[in-house]
């Protein structure tokens, strides 16, 4: 036990002995939702495509005729609604809060649709934005889910130990990038992982060549790829490798996400597949 401890167990992450039995601080749905399977989408740090691979995942296992959602936890830097191209604004009523729709059916939820403007800076502590993720599971209608794809805000801090605590995470997805804090990022990541008790379902390595249009040479732009040896450190059988790709950054640009072709993510599907 540490010395600060102050014996509040549900702010904190630290597996200590002092522990009155196993407590849970899981947070129920909506009464008239029903979700089958969350996945967390995390990294160590920012800018390493989570949004993108989230984004990716929900498209592929709608594909494949699952109901899919996205609850975008990443409250200060929310991208999910513009790469679906989804502008409208999440409404509700006494019973509850209805997620948005993008065209191809998956439902949707973020500091975005609920924003007056999308450009609208979100600037909250801490607490108030754990608290707005949480009541983005407890109050949402989240209807007939099999795969909910929490995107995460990037490290270690408030909002991902509020997700891992509250709702009830199958595994998560790790993203990071092929420059030398790939074992740092994806180090962190795991070891969160490891301490909330959640397995590591994916290795995924965003930016991670660029493949000449021309003659199909793959150009290692950032670094040689270490996701191999990281994935084989960890304990990790699935792993993926996103391209630096102009026609994938246009899509999300263009709000035409559910358009992308590309099978980089294809192992990492049927791996889901079989968690439910």
């Amino acid at each position: 036990m540490s010395d600060s401890c102050n014996h509040d167990c549900s702010s904190c992450s630290a597996n200590c002995g002092e522990r009155e039995g196993e407590q849970s601080f899981l947070k129920k749905p909506h009464e008239a939702a029903s979700v089958k399977k969350v996945i967390g989408v995390v990294s160590g740090k920012g800018g390493v495509g989570k949004s993108l691979v989230t984004s990716l995942l929900a498209v592929l296992m709608q594909r494949k005729g699952y109901g899919t959602a996205i609850l975008d936890a990443d409250i200060t830097g929310p991208s999910i609604p513009k790469m679906f191209g989804v502008r409208e604004k999440a409404e509700g009523n006494e019973i509850g809060i209805f997620p948005v729709k993008s065209k191809l059916g998956t439902q949707m939820m973020s500091i975005n649709l609920i924003l007056q403007n999308e450009t609208d800076p979100v600037v909250w502590r801490g607490p108030v934005i754990a608290g707005t993720v949480t009541q983005f599971w407890t109050d949402v209608i989240w209807r007939d889910v099999d795969f909910m794809f929490v995107d995460m805000p990037p490290g270690t801090g408030d909002v991902p130990l509020t997700v891992f605590q509250s709702l009830p995470v199958d595994g998560i997805i790790v993203v990071t990038s092929p420059q030398q804090l790939v074992g740092m990022i994806v180090d962190k990541a795991v070891k969160m992982a490891e301490l909330m008790h959640v397995p590591v379902l994916g290795l995924v390595e965003n930016m991670s060549y660029f493949e000449c249009p021309d003659c199909g040479k793959r150009h290692f732009i950032f670094g040689e790829s270490r996701i191999e040896e990281k994935a084989k450190e960890k304990g990790i059988d699935a792993v993926a490798r996103i391209p630096v790709s102009p026609k994938l950054a246009a899509a999300c640009d263009e709000g035409l996400i559910e358009l992308f072709e590309g099978n980089w993510l294809d192992n990492l599907a049927d791996v889901l597949e079989k968690t439910l």
